[in-house]
């Protein structure tokens, strides 16, 4: 699990995707970073360990200077946790290519060993994300030798697609050219589009992992990147729009629901508060009917997921609702923790 979030703009970006990523902390807490292309056609680039807060200082976002830029704050579930792990990657070749990637590779040692034999292209960490930044890179390369159209983009976007395995939303960036995001065939992991209008002439584009922060710039909600779309929007800010791949599915992951996106968040159309409201019902309605004499004195959470189904199961079984445990201010999620001797840190309130 992690949050992805790209801006193409009319004005500075920079403080625009730290508090998008902000209200994206609850996705990952173990590093952060954003990336801008300034008006020199250069990459901007600022990623540590830690969380936003900590990352971004003003000489920070100071030197994030452009109109367009990605972001991304991480929960390590490929690769260790080390600095050189933190997104955005980076390709110089072809363009200039960096991008930042929400999900799993299933299939990553094949494609590591084939980027090397193959392309010759090294991998320089454990990160199955840099692979995947290989795989794309590689297969936009296929078109070097033509002028870089959306029909070569979205081409390589579907060669992409049919290499690699796994769980992926993905924002990239091309240096000259713009703004790419694209979503697993099986629409796995989340992905949202939406769009700000500056003046009648000209509009802000916008995806994230989740609806709010969408909201929290005040960007209206298109829609849900479709399992298999991919997206491009030009540095002039045209958009277009391509189905690439061949046998598209939607299979998004429970886990956004009952444990990942924050309730405010709408994904796939589905609201994450009414989402966990309804667990909440049909399990008091098989604790009612199946555990009838059990003895139950009061129904508590573990905050913060699982408050809204806790209430709705006291409300089933007619039952108290309190809180038993105590969480101070917003702590890294438990499940970031990869070891026992691992330090839990407090981080900024959402």
């Amino acid at each position: 699990m992690c949050g992805i979030v790209g801006i193409a703009g009319v004005m500075p970006v920079n403080q625009s995707i730290y508090d998008a990523l902000t209200v994206l902390q609850h996705r990952g807490q173990d590093a952060a970073g954003i990336i801008t292309i300034d008006a020199n056609n250069c990459f901007r680039l600022r990623k540590a360990n830690g969380l936003v807060s900590d990352v971004f200082e003003a000489r920070h976002m100071q030197r994030l200077q452009g109109n367009m830029g990605i972001g991304h704050v991480r929960y390590p579930t490929a690769g260790s946790s080390s600095a050189s792990e933190a997104q955005p990657f980076y390709v110089n070749s072809p363009y200039g290519i960096t991008l930042a990637h929400n999900g799993n590779l299933t299939n990553a040692h094949e494609l590591r060993k084939k980027l090397f034999e193959e392309k010759r292209r090294h991998i320089n960490t454990t990160s199955d994300s840099e692979i995947l930044l290989n795989i794309f890179a590689s297969e936009l390369d296929n078109f070097r030798h033509y002028p870089l159209e959306a029909d070569n983009i979205f081409a390589a976007i579907a060669a992409t697609n049919r290499l690699i395995r796994g769980a992926y939303a993905c924002v990239a960036m091309i240096i000259g050219h713009g703004m790419v995001a694209f979503r697993d065939p099986n629409g796995i992991r989340p992905l949202v589009l939406g769009k700000r209008d500056i003046d009648e002439n000209r509009t802000e584009y916008m995806v994230a992992s989740e609806s709010v922060a969408l909201d929290t710039l005040g960007f209206d909600f298109l829609r849900d990147v479709a399992p298999g779309e991919a997206i491009y929007i030009t540095e002039e800010g045209q958009l277009f729009t391509r189905q690439c791949a061949d046998n598209p599915v939607s299979n998004p992951c429970l886990f956004e629901y009952v444990y990942f996106a924050r309730p405010d968040s709408f994904i796939d159309k589905i609201s994450v508060y009414s989402a966990r409201v309804n667990m909440g019902t049909k399990l008091g309605e098989k604790i009612a009917r199946e555990w009838e004499d059990l003895d139950i004195d009061v129904v508590i959470p573990i905050p913060e997921t699982s408050c809204d189904i806790a209430l709705e199961i006291a409300r089933i079984l007619g039952k108290p609702y309190r809180q038993g445990f105590v969480k101070t201010a917003m702590l890294a999620a438990p499940l970031s923790c990869r070891a026992s001797s691992c330090v839990v840190s407090p981080c900024a309130v959402n």
